[in-house]
């Protein structure tokens, strides 16, 4: 870099107040660029007058640089989310969905199993009582089509609880003498 001061005033016939020309800014150290290769614009001192270059003794025109090759960098604020976490996520809010859907379905059966078991246990029954626990039958047959409808049950189980329902309704209403099966014809 000094080579290149000496040469500007040797080659142009600088007067010697261009010998304090510095590639580097004025208030940094060597120390800290040591290891970069980055220059700063020139800096003259103060001691040059204005004058030099306002008289057209002296021209500045651009310099090509070399083009610089960097590396960038970049920093995600937030982390994609992994694959099997979601896929966790997603799994424990169905058994929760599907959880309350099942308790629903157990309450339910279990109303309308002990409705019947009241029933066939009081002697003096009337076959109108049977209406108010084919409404609750009614009610346990939605829930349990709907959650066959959206998967919560395999449709298979769902026939099976609503066949346990009208086998023990059918029990009931025998046991009482309401209802009497045909007999099967034999082929």
């Amino acid at each position: 870099m000094a080579a290149a001061v000496h040469c500007l005033s040797s080659c142009l016939a600088l007067p010697s107040k261009l010998s304090n020309l510095s590639l580097n800014g004025p208030s940094t150290s060597s120390a800290t660029h040591s290891t970069s290769t980055h220059f700063t614009s020139l800096s003259f001192s103060a001691s040059l007058s204005h004058n030099f270059f306002s008289k057209g003794c002296f021209s500045l025109s651009p310099v090509q640089r070399p083009t610089r090759r960097s590396v960038v960098c970049e920093v995600a604020t937030t982390k994609k989310p992994d694959s099997a976490e979601k896929r966790a996520r997603q799994a424990e809010k169905r058994r929760i969905y599907h959880k309350s859907r099942k308790s629903e379905i157990k309450t339910r059966m279990k109303k309308v199993l002990e409705a019947l078991d009241v029933l066939k246990k009081k002697p003096d029954a009337t076959p109108e009582e049977v209406l108010s626990i084919e409404k609750l039958i009614g009610e346990a047959y939605s829930i349990i089509d709907k959650a066959v409808k959206v998967g919560t049950l395999h449709r298979n189980t769902g026939a099976r609880r609503k066949s346990r329902l009208a086998r023990r309704k059918q029990a009931v209403e025998i046991h009482h003498g309401w209802y009497t099966p045909n007999p099967e014809v034999s082929a």
